[in-house]
């Protein structure tokens, strides 16, 4: 039974954080001295990190899934690297990768733990930490954060919303406790407000989205 609480399903999440990510670009790219529209952008990550282990749980096709992650990563990239350095390299990864690669990890630790032994469970643990610290060295966007947060949020799927919630909450807390980044908690209510429905899909909506605005926004900046 659904508590009073649970109203949002997973459409409204994700538009959510988009506005909260145009607020965050928007801030970032024309108003660097107007903290509170940064603020308001912290509440994206996690909300997307969510949503992504949401899907990769429930997708009925999961290497479909991953195909389209990957895709629209590489796609993404250029208006990323443009938006954020305003220029194309190799530097630093735009988040579809990062959601991406704590997605492979989660398949390997299913593979590895398929016949639910103490053991193969222990070694998927550290699999998936292994996986966690190499998205830092790949510097991906938002790294360690984006890849564990997915990570949890997936793994405990099955428990109690406020468990599930507040294990990524803490996780957020230990590894993204400085200046603004500690609004990131601002996502974490609207997570909890989750009915566990998918809501209208929209499933090709923020893929879109991701790469188009950053590229409007970048032009915009450049022909001003």
């Amino acid at each position: 039974m659904k508590n009073r609480i649970q109203f949002l399903d997973g459409t409204v999440l994700k538009i959510i954080a988009m506005i909260s990510m145009i607020f965050d670009h928007i801030g970032d790219a024309f108003f660097p001295e107007q903290t509170w529209m940064r603020i308001i952008g912290r509440i994206a990550m996690p909300v997307f990190a969510f949503c992504v282990a949401e899907g990769f749980a429930h997708t009925r096709d999961r290497k479909k899934y991953l195909l389209r992650m990957g895709i629209f990563a590489l796609i993404s990239e250029v208006p990323f690297d443009l938006f954020a350095k305003g220029d194309v390299n190799l530097v630093h990864q735009n988040i579809m990768f990062t959601f991406l690669w704590a997605m492979l990890g989660l398949t390997c630790y299913e593979k590895i733990t398929e016949n639910k032994k103490s053991a193969a469970k222990a070694a998927g643990i550290v699999l998936l930490l292994v996986f966690i610290i190499i998205s830092a060295i790949l510097r991906l966007d938002y790294n360690m954060t984006a890849c564990g947060l997915v990570m949890i949020f997936y793994l405990l799927r099955e428990k109690n919303m406020f468990l599930r919630t507040g294990a990524a909450a803490l996780y957020h807390m230990v590894l993204r406790n400085v200046g603004i980044h500690w609004f990131g908690l601002l996502s974490f209510p609207f997570l909890l407000m989750y009915n566990g429905e998918k809501g209208k899909g929209l499933k090709w909506l923020f893929y879109v989205f991701y790469p188009g605005h950053m590229l409007a926004i970048w032009l915009i900046k450049i022909l001003l």
